[in-house]
C-alpha cells in the first residue's frame, strides 16, 4: 500500500472510527517498530507494512486506550493480507479494503464468534434492500458466546433462516430480538420489556437491546433506514452507515463537550450528549447549545427575547434592549420593552403560548432533571435549545441572529454562530452529529467532532 493512498484510507475510514481524531503529522520508522503502537502523550502510532520507514501519528484530545489499539492492530493484519494477493484492481481491492475494517470490528468485539457475527451483517445488509408487506425490514440478533444450542439441526442456524421470508417479522430489534449461539444456531426470541434496570450508554430506542447486551453477548441491529448497529458491554460501540463504519466513543465526546472549561459538569455533558444521540436516532434533527459561563451576556445578543424561559436571563436582555433603544440611532423609536416590564407580566402582555407551555411542563427542572424522553421532544422544536452553565434552560426553539456572512444551511449557521460562546452541536435529520467550539487562535470556529 502506497502512502498516499494509506494516508487517503485512514482519513476515510479510520478517523470516523475514533471520534475527535486526526493525523497529527508523521514520524520516521524502522522495521524494528510495530506496525501499530501508543505513541507519546496518548497518541497513536501507524504504518501499513513493517519495513515502511514512517509511521501516522493519530492524536484525539482522550489518551488512545489498549482496545483502540488493538482494533487498530486488526484493521492493519486484514489490509496485509489484502496485500498479499497483489490485486490490481482498483475498485475491488476498495471494496476488499472496506471489508478488512468489518472484519478488524468483528473481531474487536468476539474472539469465539467474530465469523458468525460477520456473516449475520452481511446478511442484514442484504435484508437493507429488501422489503416485506411494502414495508423496509427492521431486524435484530444477539449472539451469546457462552451458551451453546443443544438442538443444532441445520434448519435452525442463521443460514438457513435468514432465507426464509417468515422469518423477517420475528423481531423488529427494539422491542425484540432473535437470539443464537456462537455458531448461529438459535436460541431464543427475547423481549426486553422484562429485564432490570441496568445503566446503558445508548439511543433511548435500544435502551432494552443494550441492555441485554453484557460483556458476553453482541447485539447486531438493522434499522429501517438501512444502518446497522452493534452493541455490547450494555452500549452501543459501533454503526454503519451509508457503507461506512463509525464508532460511538461516549466517553471522549463527553469530555470534549468540556470545551476545555473548569465549570462544566459531568451530568450535564451527559444529559446533553444523551439527548443529541436520542435526536439522532430519532431523525428529528436540532440544535444544542451548552453556554461557557463568562459568555451568557454575548450569546443573549442572538436571542430573541421572546424565546427566553428563564428570569434571570429575561431580565439581562431586558436592560441589552434597553441599552439598545437609548443609542442615538433608535431615538425617537418606541422601545420593544419597558423597565418596569416583569417577566411573567411579559410572557401574559405578549400571549408566548410557546414559552408559557414550556415553563408549565419544565417547572423548576433543570435540563439534566428532565426525562430523557423529554429532552429529546425539546430538542426536536425547531430553533436552538440553549443551556446554561449549570443546567438552567435559557431558551427552547430560539431563533437565532446569525453573524453576517455565515454559510450553510439556517440550522448549520445558527451552530456556529452559538459556537463561540460555548459548544454547539448541530443534529441533521438523517443522524449526523457535529460539534463545534470557538476556535481561539483564529477567531473562528472549530469542529471538534462529527459523529454518524
Amino acid at each position: 500500500m502506497t502512502k498516499d493512498s494509506f494516508i487517503r484510507y485512514v482519513q476515510e475510514m479510520v478517523i470516523p472510527l475514533f471520534t475527535g481524531s486526526h493525523i497529527m503529522g508523521e514520524e520516521v520508522s524502522t522495521p524494528r517498530d510495530n506496525e501499530v503502537a501508543q505513541g507519546s502523550n496518548g497518541t497513536m502510532l501507524v504504518k501499513p507494512h513493517k519495513d515502511d520507514e514512517y509511521r501516522l501519528i493519530l492524536k484525539r484530545s482522550q489518551p488512545f486506550k489498549n482496545a483502540d489499539i488493538e482494533l487498530m492492530q486488526a484493521i492493519i493484519f486484514e489490509l496485509d493480507k489484502i496485500s498479499e494477493y497483489g490485486i490490481e484492481d482498483i475498485t475491488y481491492r476498495q471494496r476488499l479494503r472496506a471489508m478488512a475494517m468489518e472484519k478488524a470490528i468483528c473481531k474487536s468485539l468476539t474472539d469465539v464468534a467474530n465469523e458468525t457475527l460477520l456473516n449475520i451483517i452481511s446478511e442484514l445488509d442484504s435484508y437493507a434492500r429488501k422489503t416485506y408487506e411494502g414495508h423496509r425490514i427492521k431486524f435484530g440478533v444477539i449472539i451469546n458466546e457462552y451458551t451453546n444450542c443443544q438442538n443444532k439441526q441445520p434448519n435452525l442456524n442463521y443460514k438457513n433462516l435468514f432465507k426464509k421470508d417468515f422469518f423477517t417479522v420475528m423481531s423488529n430489534g427494539i422491542q425484540s430480538c432473535i437470539e443464537v449461539d456462537k455458531e448461529g444456531y438459535i436460541l431464543n426470541h427475547i423481549i426486553f420489556e422484562k429485564l432490570r434496570f441496568a445503566p446503558t450508554i445508548t439511543p433511548y430506542d435500544y435502551t432494552g437491546v443494550a441492555k441485554y447486551c453484557n460483556e458476553k453477548r453482541i447485539g447486531v441491529v438493522l434499522l429501517e433506514s438501512g444502518e446497522i448497529l452493534l452493541f455490547k458491554n450494555r452500549e452501543l460501540m459501533f454503526c454503519k452507515k451509508r457503507g461506512v463504519w463509525g464508532s460511538y466513543c461516549h466517553d471522549e465526546i463527553i469530555q470534549l463537550l468540556s470545551n476545555r472549561t473548569s465549570h462544566t459538569i459531568k451530568e450535564i455533558r451527559k444529559a446533553i450528549y444523551f439527548t443529541a444521540l436520542d435526536c439522532s436516532f430519532a431523525g428529528t434533527g436540532g440544535c444544542l447549545v451548552y453556554l461557557n459561563k463568562d459568555e451568557i451576556e454575548n450569546a443573549l445578543t442572538h436571542i430573541d427575547i421572546n424565546d427566553i424561559l428563564d428570569e434571570k436571563y429575561f431580565e439581562l436582555k431586558k436592560q441589552q434592549l434597553i441599552e439598545e433603544s437609548r443609542k442615538l440611532y433608535n431615538l425617537g423609536k418606541e422601545p420593544s420593552i419597558k423597565e418596569e416590564d416583569t417577566f411573567l407580566e411579559y410572557i401574559e402582555k405578549n400571549n408566548l403560548v410557546k414559552s408559557s407551555c414550556l415553563r408549565e411542563c419544565i417547572g423548576q427542572r433543570k435540563f439534566q432533571e428532565l426525562s430523557r424522553k423529554f429532552r429529546e421532544e425539546i430538542t426536536a422544536v425547531d430553533g436552538a435549545t440553549i443551556i446554561d452553565y449549570d443546567g438552567t434552560i435559557v431558551a427552547i426553539g430560539a431563533i437565532v441572529k446569525i453573524n453576517a456572512g455565515s454559510s450553510g444551511g439556517g440550522r448549520l449557521a445558527a451552530t456556529k454562530t452559538l459556537a463561540r460562546y460555548g459548544v454547539a452541536i448541530k443534529i441533521s435529520a438523517d443522524g449526523i452529529m457535529q460539534a463545534f467550539v470557538r476556535d481561539r487562535k483564529n477567531h473562528t470556529v472549530k469542529s471538534i467532532f462529527t459523529v454518524g
